[in-house]
C-alpha cells in the first residue's frame, strides 16, 4: 500500500449536482417553442421525457414544466402554462421512442397538451419487471449507472414563477441520464428474459385509454364510512360539491380550502348557524369565515332536500373479499388457493405479484371463473379480463393445476364425507375434471 493512501476512498457512485452543459433557459413563448420543436425534430435517438406538476398547491394534476433530452438538442425546458399546447413538439417527435419513468403519472397531463407516444419505454416499469426493491428514479439511476440524484424538490410547488434556478437544476437532471437509464435497464431485462414482457406492458400502458370520469366521486370522501344517514350523506355530496367548484374557480387544490374532515364534521354535525358552523373542526381561520355562507348553504339544502342521495348505487365492482366465504364461499376458496399460489410464481420469476397479475383481475377471475378447470378455458377467461399475453402464458399454469389440486380435494372430501362410517373411500378411480 502507497504511504499515506490507508484511509483513501474510491467512491462506488457519482452524484450529480447539475446538467453537463448547464441548466438551459425556460421556453415561455411561441418562437421559442417552435425553434425547441425544429431543435427536437433534428436530433437523434430516443427522446426522455418527464413533467413537474403543483399536486397539492393547483386544481387538478395539469404539468408546469415539461423536461424534454435528446441527443443533440440537449435538455429542453418548456413551461406550458405560457406557451399552451404542445403539439408542434409531438409532431417533431413523431416515431420516436419516448423514455418515461413511471410513465402513468406523467402521460394524462401530457395528452392535455397534446402529447402522445408512438413507442414507450418505461424504466420504472422495467424496473419491476426486474424485481429491483426501489424503482424510484433515484434509486435506479444509482443502481444500474451509479450515478446519485437529489430528491429535495420533488413536493414543491411547480406553479410558482419565476422558477428557482436550484428547482430548473434539480428538473434538468430528472432527463439527463434517463435514456442512459433506458439501455441499462433494456440490457437487464435481455439478461433476464423479460424483454418481450416489457414490451408488451410498455405497449399497454402507451395505448390505455382513459378512463371516464368516476362515478359519484364524492363518495371517496375520507371518513365518509363514519356517516350515517342520507341526509347527511347528502350533505357530504353538497359540501364536496361546493368545495370542488371554488377550488377549480380559484385553482387550488380542494384540501387547502377544506380537509375532507372538515366535511365529514360538518355532515354529521348538521350546523344551522355560521357560529355552529365555525365551531365545527376543520373551519377555522380567516378562510373558512369568508366561505362560511357556501357552506352552511350546502348543508342546509342538503337538510332541507326531498331527494337525498341513496346510501348505496349500484356498480360492477366485486364486493369486499371478506364477505365472499358468506355470499359466494367457492369463490372465497379459489381465491384462497390462487392468491398465494401466483404470489410464489411471482417470487420465482422475480417481480412483484401485482405486475404479473394484477389483484382486482385475480379476483374477478376466482369471482367469475370458466366453467372448465383446463388451462385452455383458464386461458381464454384470463385474455377476456385483459390479462397480458406474457402473463397469460405464465398463470395460466399455475391457477389451473391449483384449481384442480383444489378441486379434487373438495371430491375427496365429500367422498369421505357420503362414505359409511368406517370405511375408507374408493380413490381408486382417480378423479375425473369437472366442467
Amino acid at each position: 500500500m502507497v504511504e499515506g493512501f490507508e484511509d483513501f476512498h474510491v467512491p462506488t457512485t457519482v452524484h450529480l449536482n447539475g446538467p453537463a452543459e448547464g441548466i438551459p433557459r425556460v421556453v415561455d413563448t411561441a418562437r421559442g417553442l417552435a425553434r425547441a420543436a425544429e431543435q427536437l425534430a433534428e436530433a437523434t435517438g430516443p427522446v426522455a421525457i418527464d413533467t413537474e406538476r403543483a399536486s397539492g398547491f393547483r386544481f387538478g394534476q395539469r404539468a408546469f414544466l415539461v423536461q424534454i433530452r435528446r441527443e443533440g438538442a440537449g435538455t429542453i425546458l418548456i413551461d406550458p402554462e405560457a406557451v399552451g399546447s404542445l403539439a408542434s413538439v409531438n409532431e417533431a417527435l413523431s416515431g420516436v421512442e419516448w423514455v418515461l419513468h413511471a410513465a402513468t403519472q406523467d402521460m394524462p397531463c401530457l395528452r392535455d397538451l397534446d402529447m402522445t407516444p408512438d413507442i414507450l419505454f418505461d424504466t420504472e416499469l422495467g424496473g419491476r419487471l426486474l424485481g429491483l426493491r426501489k424503482v424510484g428514479l433515484a434509486s435506479m439511476t444509482e443502481e444500474l449507472l451509479g450515478f446519485t440524484l437529489s430528491k429535495e424538490h420533488s413536493a414543491v410547488d411547480w406553479s410558482k414563477r419565476p422558477l428557482p434556478q436550484d428547482w430548473l437544476n434539480y428538473a434538468a437532471l430528472d432527463v439527463e441520464v434517463l435514456v442512459q437509464l433506458r439501455w441499462a435497464t433494456e440490457e437487464r431485462l435481455v439478461e433476464a428474459g423479460k424483454l418481450d414482457w416489457a414490451r408488451q406492458e410498455f405497449e399497454a400502458v402507451r395505448t390505455a385509454p382513459t378512463p371516464p370520469p368516476r362515478k359519484d366521486p364524492w363518495r371517496r370522501t375520507h371518513g365518509i364510512g363514519n356517516v350515517r344517514g342520507r341526509r347527511k350523506l347528502t350533505a357530504v355530496r353538497n359540501l364536496w360539491t361546493a368545495r370542488e367548484n371554488l377550488a377549480k374557480h380559484k385553482d387550488l387544490s380542494p384540501s387547502r380550502l377544506l380537509p375532507d374532515s372538515a366535511i365529514i364534521a360538518a355532515a354529521n354535525a348538521m350546523p344551522r348557524t355560521v357560529p355552529q358552523l365555525l365551531a365545527t373542526p376543520g373551519f377555522h381561520g380567516r378562510s373558512a369565515s369568508r366561505e362560511a355562507p357556501r357552506w352552511l348553504t350546502a348543508v342546509q339544502e342538503a337538510r332541507l332536500t326531498e331527494d337525498p342521495v341513496p346510501h348505496n348505487v349500484p356498480s360492477d365492482a366485486l364486493p369486499p373479499v371478506k364477505g365472499w366465504d358468506t355470499k359466494r364461499p367457492e369463490a372465497a376458496a379459489r381465491l384462497k388457493a390462487i392468491k398465494p399460489a401466483v404470489a410464489e410464481h411471482a417470487e420465482t420469476v422475480g417481480m412483484p405479484t401485482e405486475n404479473l397479475v394484477t389483484p382486482e383481475l385475480l379476483r374477478r377471475f376466482c369471482w367469475q371463473p370458466p366453467r372448465s378447470t383446463s388451462d385452455d378455458a383458464v386461458a381464454q377467461r384470463l385474455t377476456e379480463l385483459g390479462v397480458r399475453q406474457w402473463q397469460v402464458e405464465q398463470v395460466t399454469p399455475v391457477i389451473g393445476r391449483t384449481w384442480r389440486e383444489l378441486r379434487a380435494q373438495r371430491r375427496a372430501e365429500k367422498h369421505a364425507d357420503d362414505s359409511p362410517s368406517g370405511t375408507e373411500p374408493d380413490t381408486s378411480a382417480g378423479t375425473s375434471e369437472q366442467q
